[in-house]
């Protein structure tokens, strides 16, 4: 102690001392404000790592969620690409093990495949994982000790490692947005990126279109003052588009704005286009709206991806005289979107030949995802609430025709005209979502899932109501359906391939034939049968004369029963959505026909005009499908098995919405069926109906 104060005494006297004092103190304090900083800066990605926990939890990936997960996008514990080893061939539908459903419904559970490119990634990527929340050091004890809370779904720690591969998300952020409100969504950007999408953003605001509307529409103005409002409009954009990159950066991730040099113009000049680019898409969802939009370079968003960094891009293209234009978003992420689906086509082009680029980095767009203020678009079946899933094939006309949404949501049928285009030109697997900037982490659980919130074949009544105004909307492609109704309008051979493909067992073709030709009702078909859904009506029939039974009572043949005798999807549709688009149809053709909400549009069907019917079906008591079955029948009764087995059926029905029939008949003093009694009917039919497997 004396020391140090004689020390402190000998420095007191000398100017220069204190200077060297103070410099001492200075630096420390610097130095212990730095140490502070570090500190406060792992807090803050400590805090980030455990809210990307909660969100991925509460999405409540499933065991098989996860797997695909980890499957289709590469975990960082994979090897690399060459040292992967040949993959076996897959095996044959007749090697399916016994617990196999006895045909695939769709499990929303399950995500569409991916592409798989490796890239190198850099260490620090891999730093998210479930071990840094718990403060496990050691990566084998982490697994352990992981492994031991997350129970029968050990995926979580996996699921929060960052992926070797990068896999692309084309974005459309459509303001305007506050700042709170952008940087909600570039916490969501950065979040998938640390699932292993990138995702590559167009910036879009509602301003800018009324803003090129206002330019086109002043008169008296010359070429000076028109190119001077493009400018500043031009610099608008350049500054919203740094803003959200500084998010970006300031959320945590990487990004790179890409202000000039992605887009182009065919050809034209400044003079030829007073309007910007807009023009060409003036009404967005007919058929016909061209863009003149191409992409020059994908060099830019090439390296950014593969650096792991979010390229943002202005919607701005170059004219023939170099002269930046100001473009539609819309129809900056058409031609962003065909350049990223035709990137492997395009090494000849500038910049693009280049050999390391080509194998390094799948630029396909994944998924399509636009974020804006309004939501999904709004549903007639949903009383107003966004759809939660869209078949593309079979419904965008007719939502087109009926939407009267106009005021409150202005771009909802230009989003949807803008996906459309965009899933065109990307794979079948690919999809897209619609969703309100006030639910952007719900775009990781569309990540992990590829489901909508809720099924879609669920019953509305089932639907949890919080919120669900914010809910996304999942946009597919899907497939065309149409309803048939005579044995003459059906393809044998189609029927029988994916009968037999979706069940894995030999259809004994000519008694089942028979059967359909005089009992069929009828059969939805989805694309080029893909997926089918049959009902027929049963009844009892004479064993001696083959013909229904009367009614001694009345005199007359009893009421035929509506049955699902089969429903069938291929087994590589499974995931995209068919099952819940099939089960939908199948819906609005039978218990729920006459509904508000049954008016579909397809091909063939009664399009909501008719008498519901009550639907019943059955199934092995043992086949793990009942459980789908559960959830959406409106209940289900056991029938001890035949004397032939040993596996009794559930009987299944779904009951035709007729309240206002029955509290009529109750007035009237009519006898109004009740369900056990129903059921004491429909027991001996359907247990009679005989198998149609060799």
């Amino acid at each position: 102690m004396t020391g140090l104060i004689g020390g402190a005494m000998r420095l007191s006297p000398s100017s220069g001392s204190r200077r060297a004092l103070h410099t001492s103190v200075r630096r420390r304090i610097s130095s212990g404000g730095r140490a502070f900083g570090e500190a406060q800066k792992r807090q803050v990605e400590l805090e980030r790592q455990r809210d990307l926990i909660l969100t991925v939890l509460e999405a409540q990936p499933s065991a098989r969620d996860s797997r695909f997960y980890l499957r289709n996008f590469d975990p960082a514990s994979r090897p690399a690409r060459s040292e992967q080893p040949v993959p076996d061939a897959p095996p044959s539908q007749s090697s399916r093990g016994a617990e196999t459903p006895a045909f695939p419904v769709f499990d929303p559970e399950t995500p569409t495949t991916a592409f798989s490119r490796t890239i190198p990634t850099n260490a620090q990527s891999a730093d998210l994982s479930l071990a840094a929340a718990l403060g496990i050091s050691s990566p084998s004890t982490a697994s352990g000790t992981v492994t031991a809370y997350k129970g029968k779904t050990a995926f979580a720690d996996e699921l929060l490692s960052a992926p070797a591969s990068r896999h692309t998300a084309l974005v459309k952020v459509q303001g305007p947005f506050t700042d709170r409100q952008l940087e909600s969504i570039a916490e969501g950007m950065v979040y998938l990126k640390k699932l292993g999408l990138v995702s590559i953003i167009v910036m879009d605001n509602e301003r800018w279109n009324g803003e090129e509307e206002r330019i086109c529409a002043m008169g008296g103005l010359t070429d000076a003052d028109r190119r001077e409002r493009v400018v500043h409009l031009r610099e608008e954009m350049k500054r919203e588009t740094i803003r959200f990159s500084d998010m970006l950066e300031a959320s945590g991730g990487a990004a790179r704005p890409l202000l000039e040099g992605v887009l182009c113009v065919k050809g034209a000049a400044f003079e030829d286009t007073w309007t910007p680019i807009a023009s060409t898409s003036a009404r967005p969802y007919e058929e016909g709206a061209a863009t003149d939009l191409f992409v020059d370079s994908l060099s830019g968003i090439r390296n950014a991806v593969r650096q792991g960094e979010i390229p943002v891009i202005p919607p701005i293209a170059l004219d023939a005289s170099c002269f930046s234009l100001c473009v539609s978003a819309n129809d900056a992420v058409r031609a962003i979107a065909s350049g990223l689906a035709d990137a492997e086509k395009r090494t000849g082009l500038r910049y693009e030949a280049d050999a390391r680029l080509q194998n390094d980095v799948d630029l396909t767009p994944l998924r399509l995802m636009v974020i804006n203020r309004e939501g999904g678009p709004p549903s007639h079946a949903r009383g107003g609430d966004p759809h939660l899933s869209i078949n593309l094939e079979s419904e965008f006309d007719y939502i087109s025709k009926t939407f009267n949404w106009h005021d409150t949501h202005p771009t909802a049928l230009s989003n949807l005209a803008l996906i459309r285009d965009c899933l065109a030109d990307l794979p079948r697997t690919a999809s897209a979502v619609i969703v309100s900037h006030r639910s952007p982490r719900s775009l990781i659980a569309n990540l992990i899932t590829n489901k909508p919130a809720h099924s879609p074949s669920l019953a509305h009544d089932l639907l949890p109501r919080r919120n669900i105004q914010h809910q996304p909307t999942i946009i597919r492609r899907g497939l065309p359906i149409r309803v048939s109704r005579s044995m003459d309008d059906l393809d044998e051979d189609k029927l029988a391939h994916v009968l037999e493909e979706s069940f894995g067992k030999t259809l004994n073709r000519e008694p089942y034939y028979d059967r359909l030709r005089r009992d069929l009702d009828f059969c939805i078909i989805a694309g080029d049968y893909q997926a089918v859904a049959i009902v027929t009506n049963e009844r009892l029939h004479d064993p001696e004369t083959g013909q229904p039974l009367v009614n001694p009572e009345t005199g007359e043949e009893e009421e035929a029963i509506a049955y699902l005798d089969k429903f069938a999807v291929l087994p590589q549709l499974q995931g995209d959505g068919t099952v819940d688009f099939l089960w939908g149809a199948l819906r609005d053709e039978s218990w729920g026909l006459g509904l508000l909400d049954a008016l579909n549009p397809n091909v063939g069907g009664l399009g909501g005009q008719g008498i519901p019917r009550d639907l019943v079906w059955r199934s092995r008591s043992n086949n793990p499908v009942n459980k789908w079955y559960f959830d959406r029948s409106t209940g289900f009764f056991k029938i001890p098995p035949p004397p032939s087995s040993k596996v009794g059926f559930a009987l299944f029905w779904c009951e035709a919405n007729r309240v206002d029939e029955y509290e009529r008949g109750k007035k009237e003093g009519r006898e109004v069926r009740t369900t056990p009694e129903k059921l004491k009917e429909w027991a001996p039919v359907i247990g009679k109906i005989p198998s149609c497997w060799k």
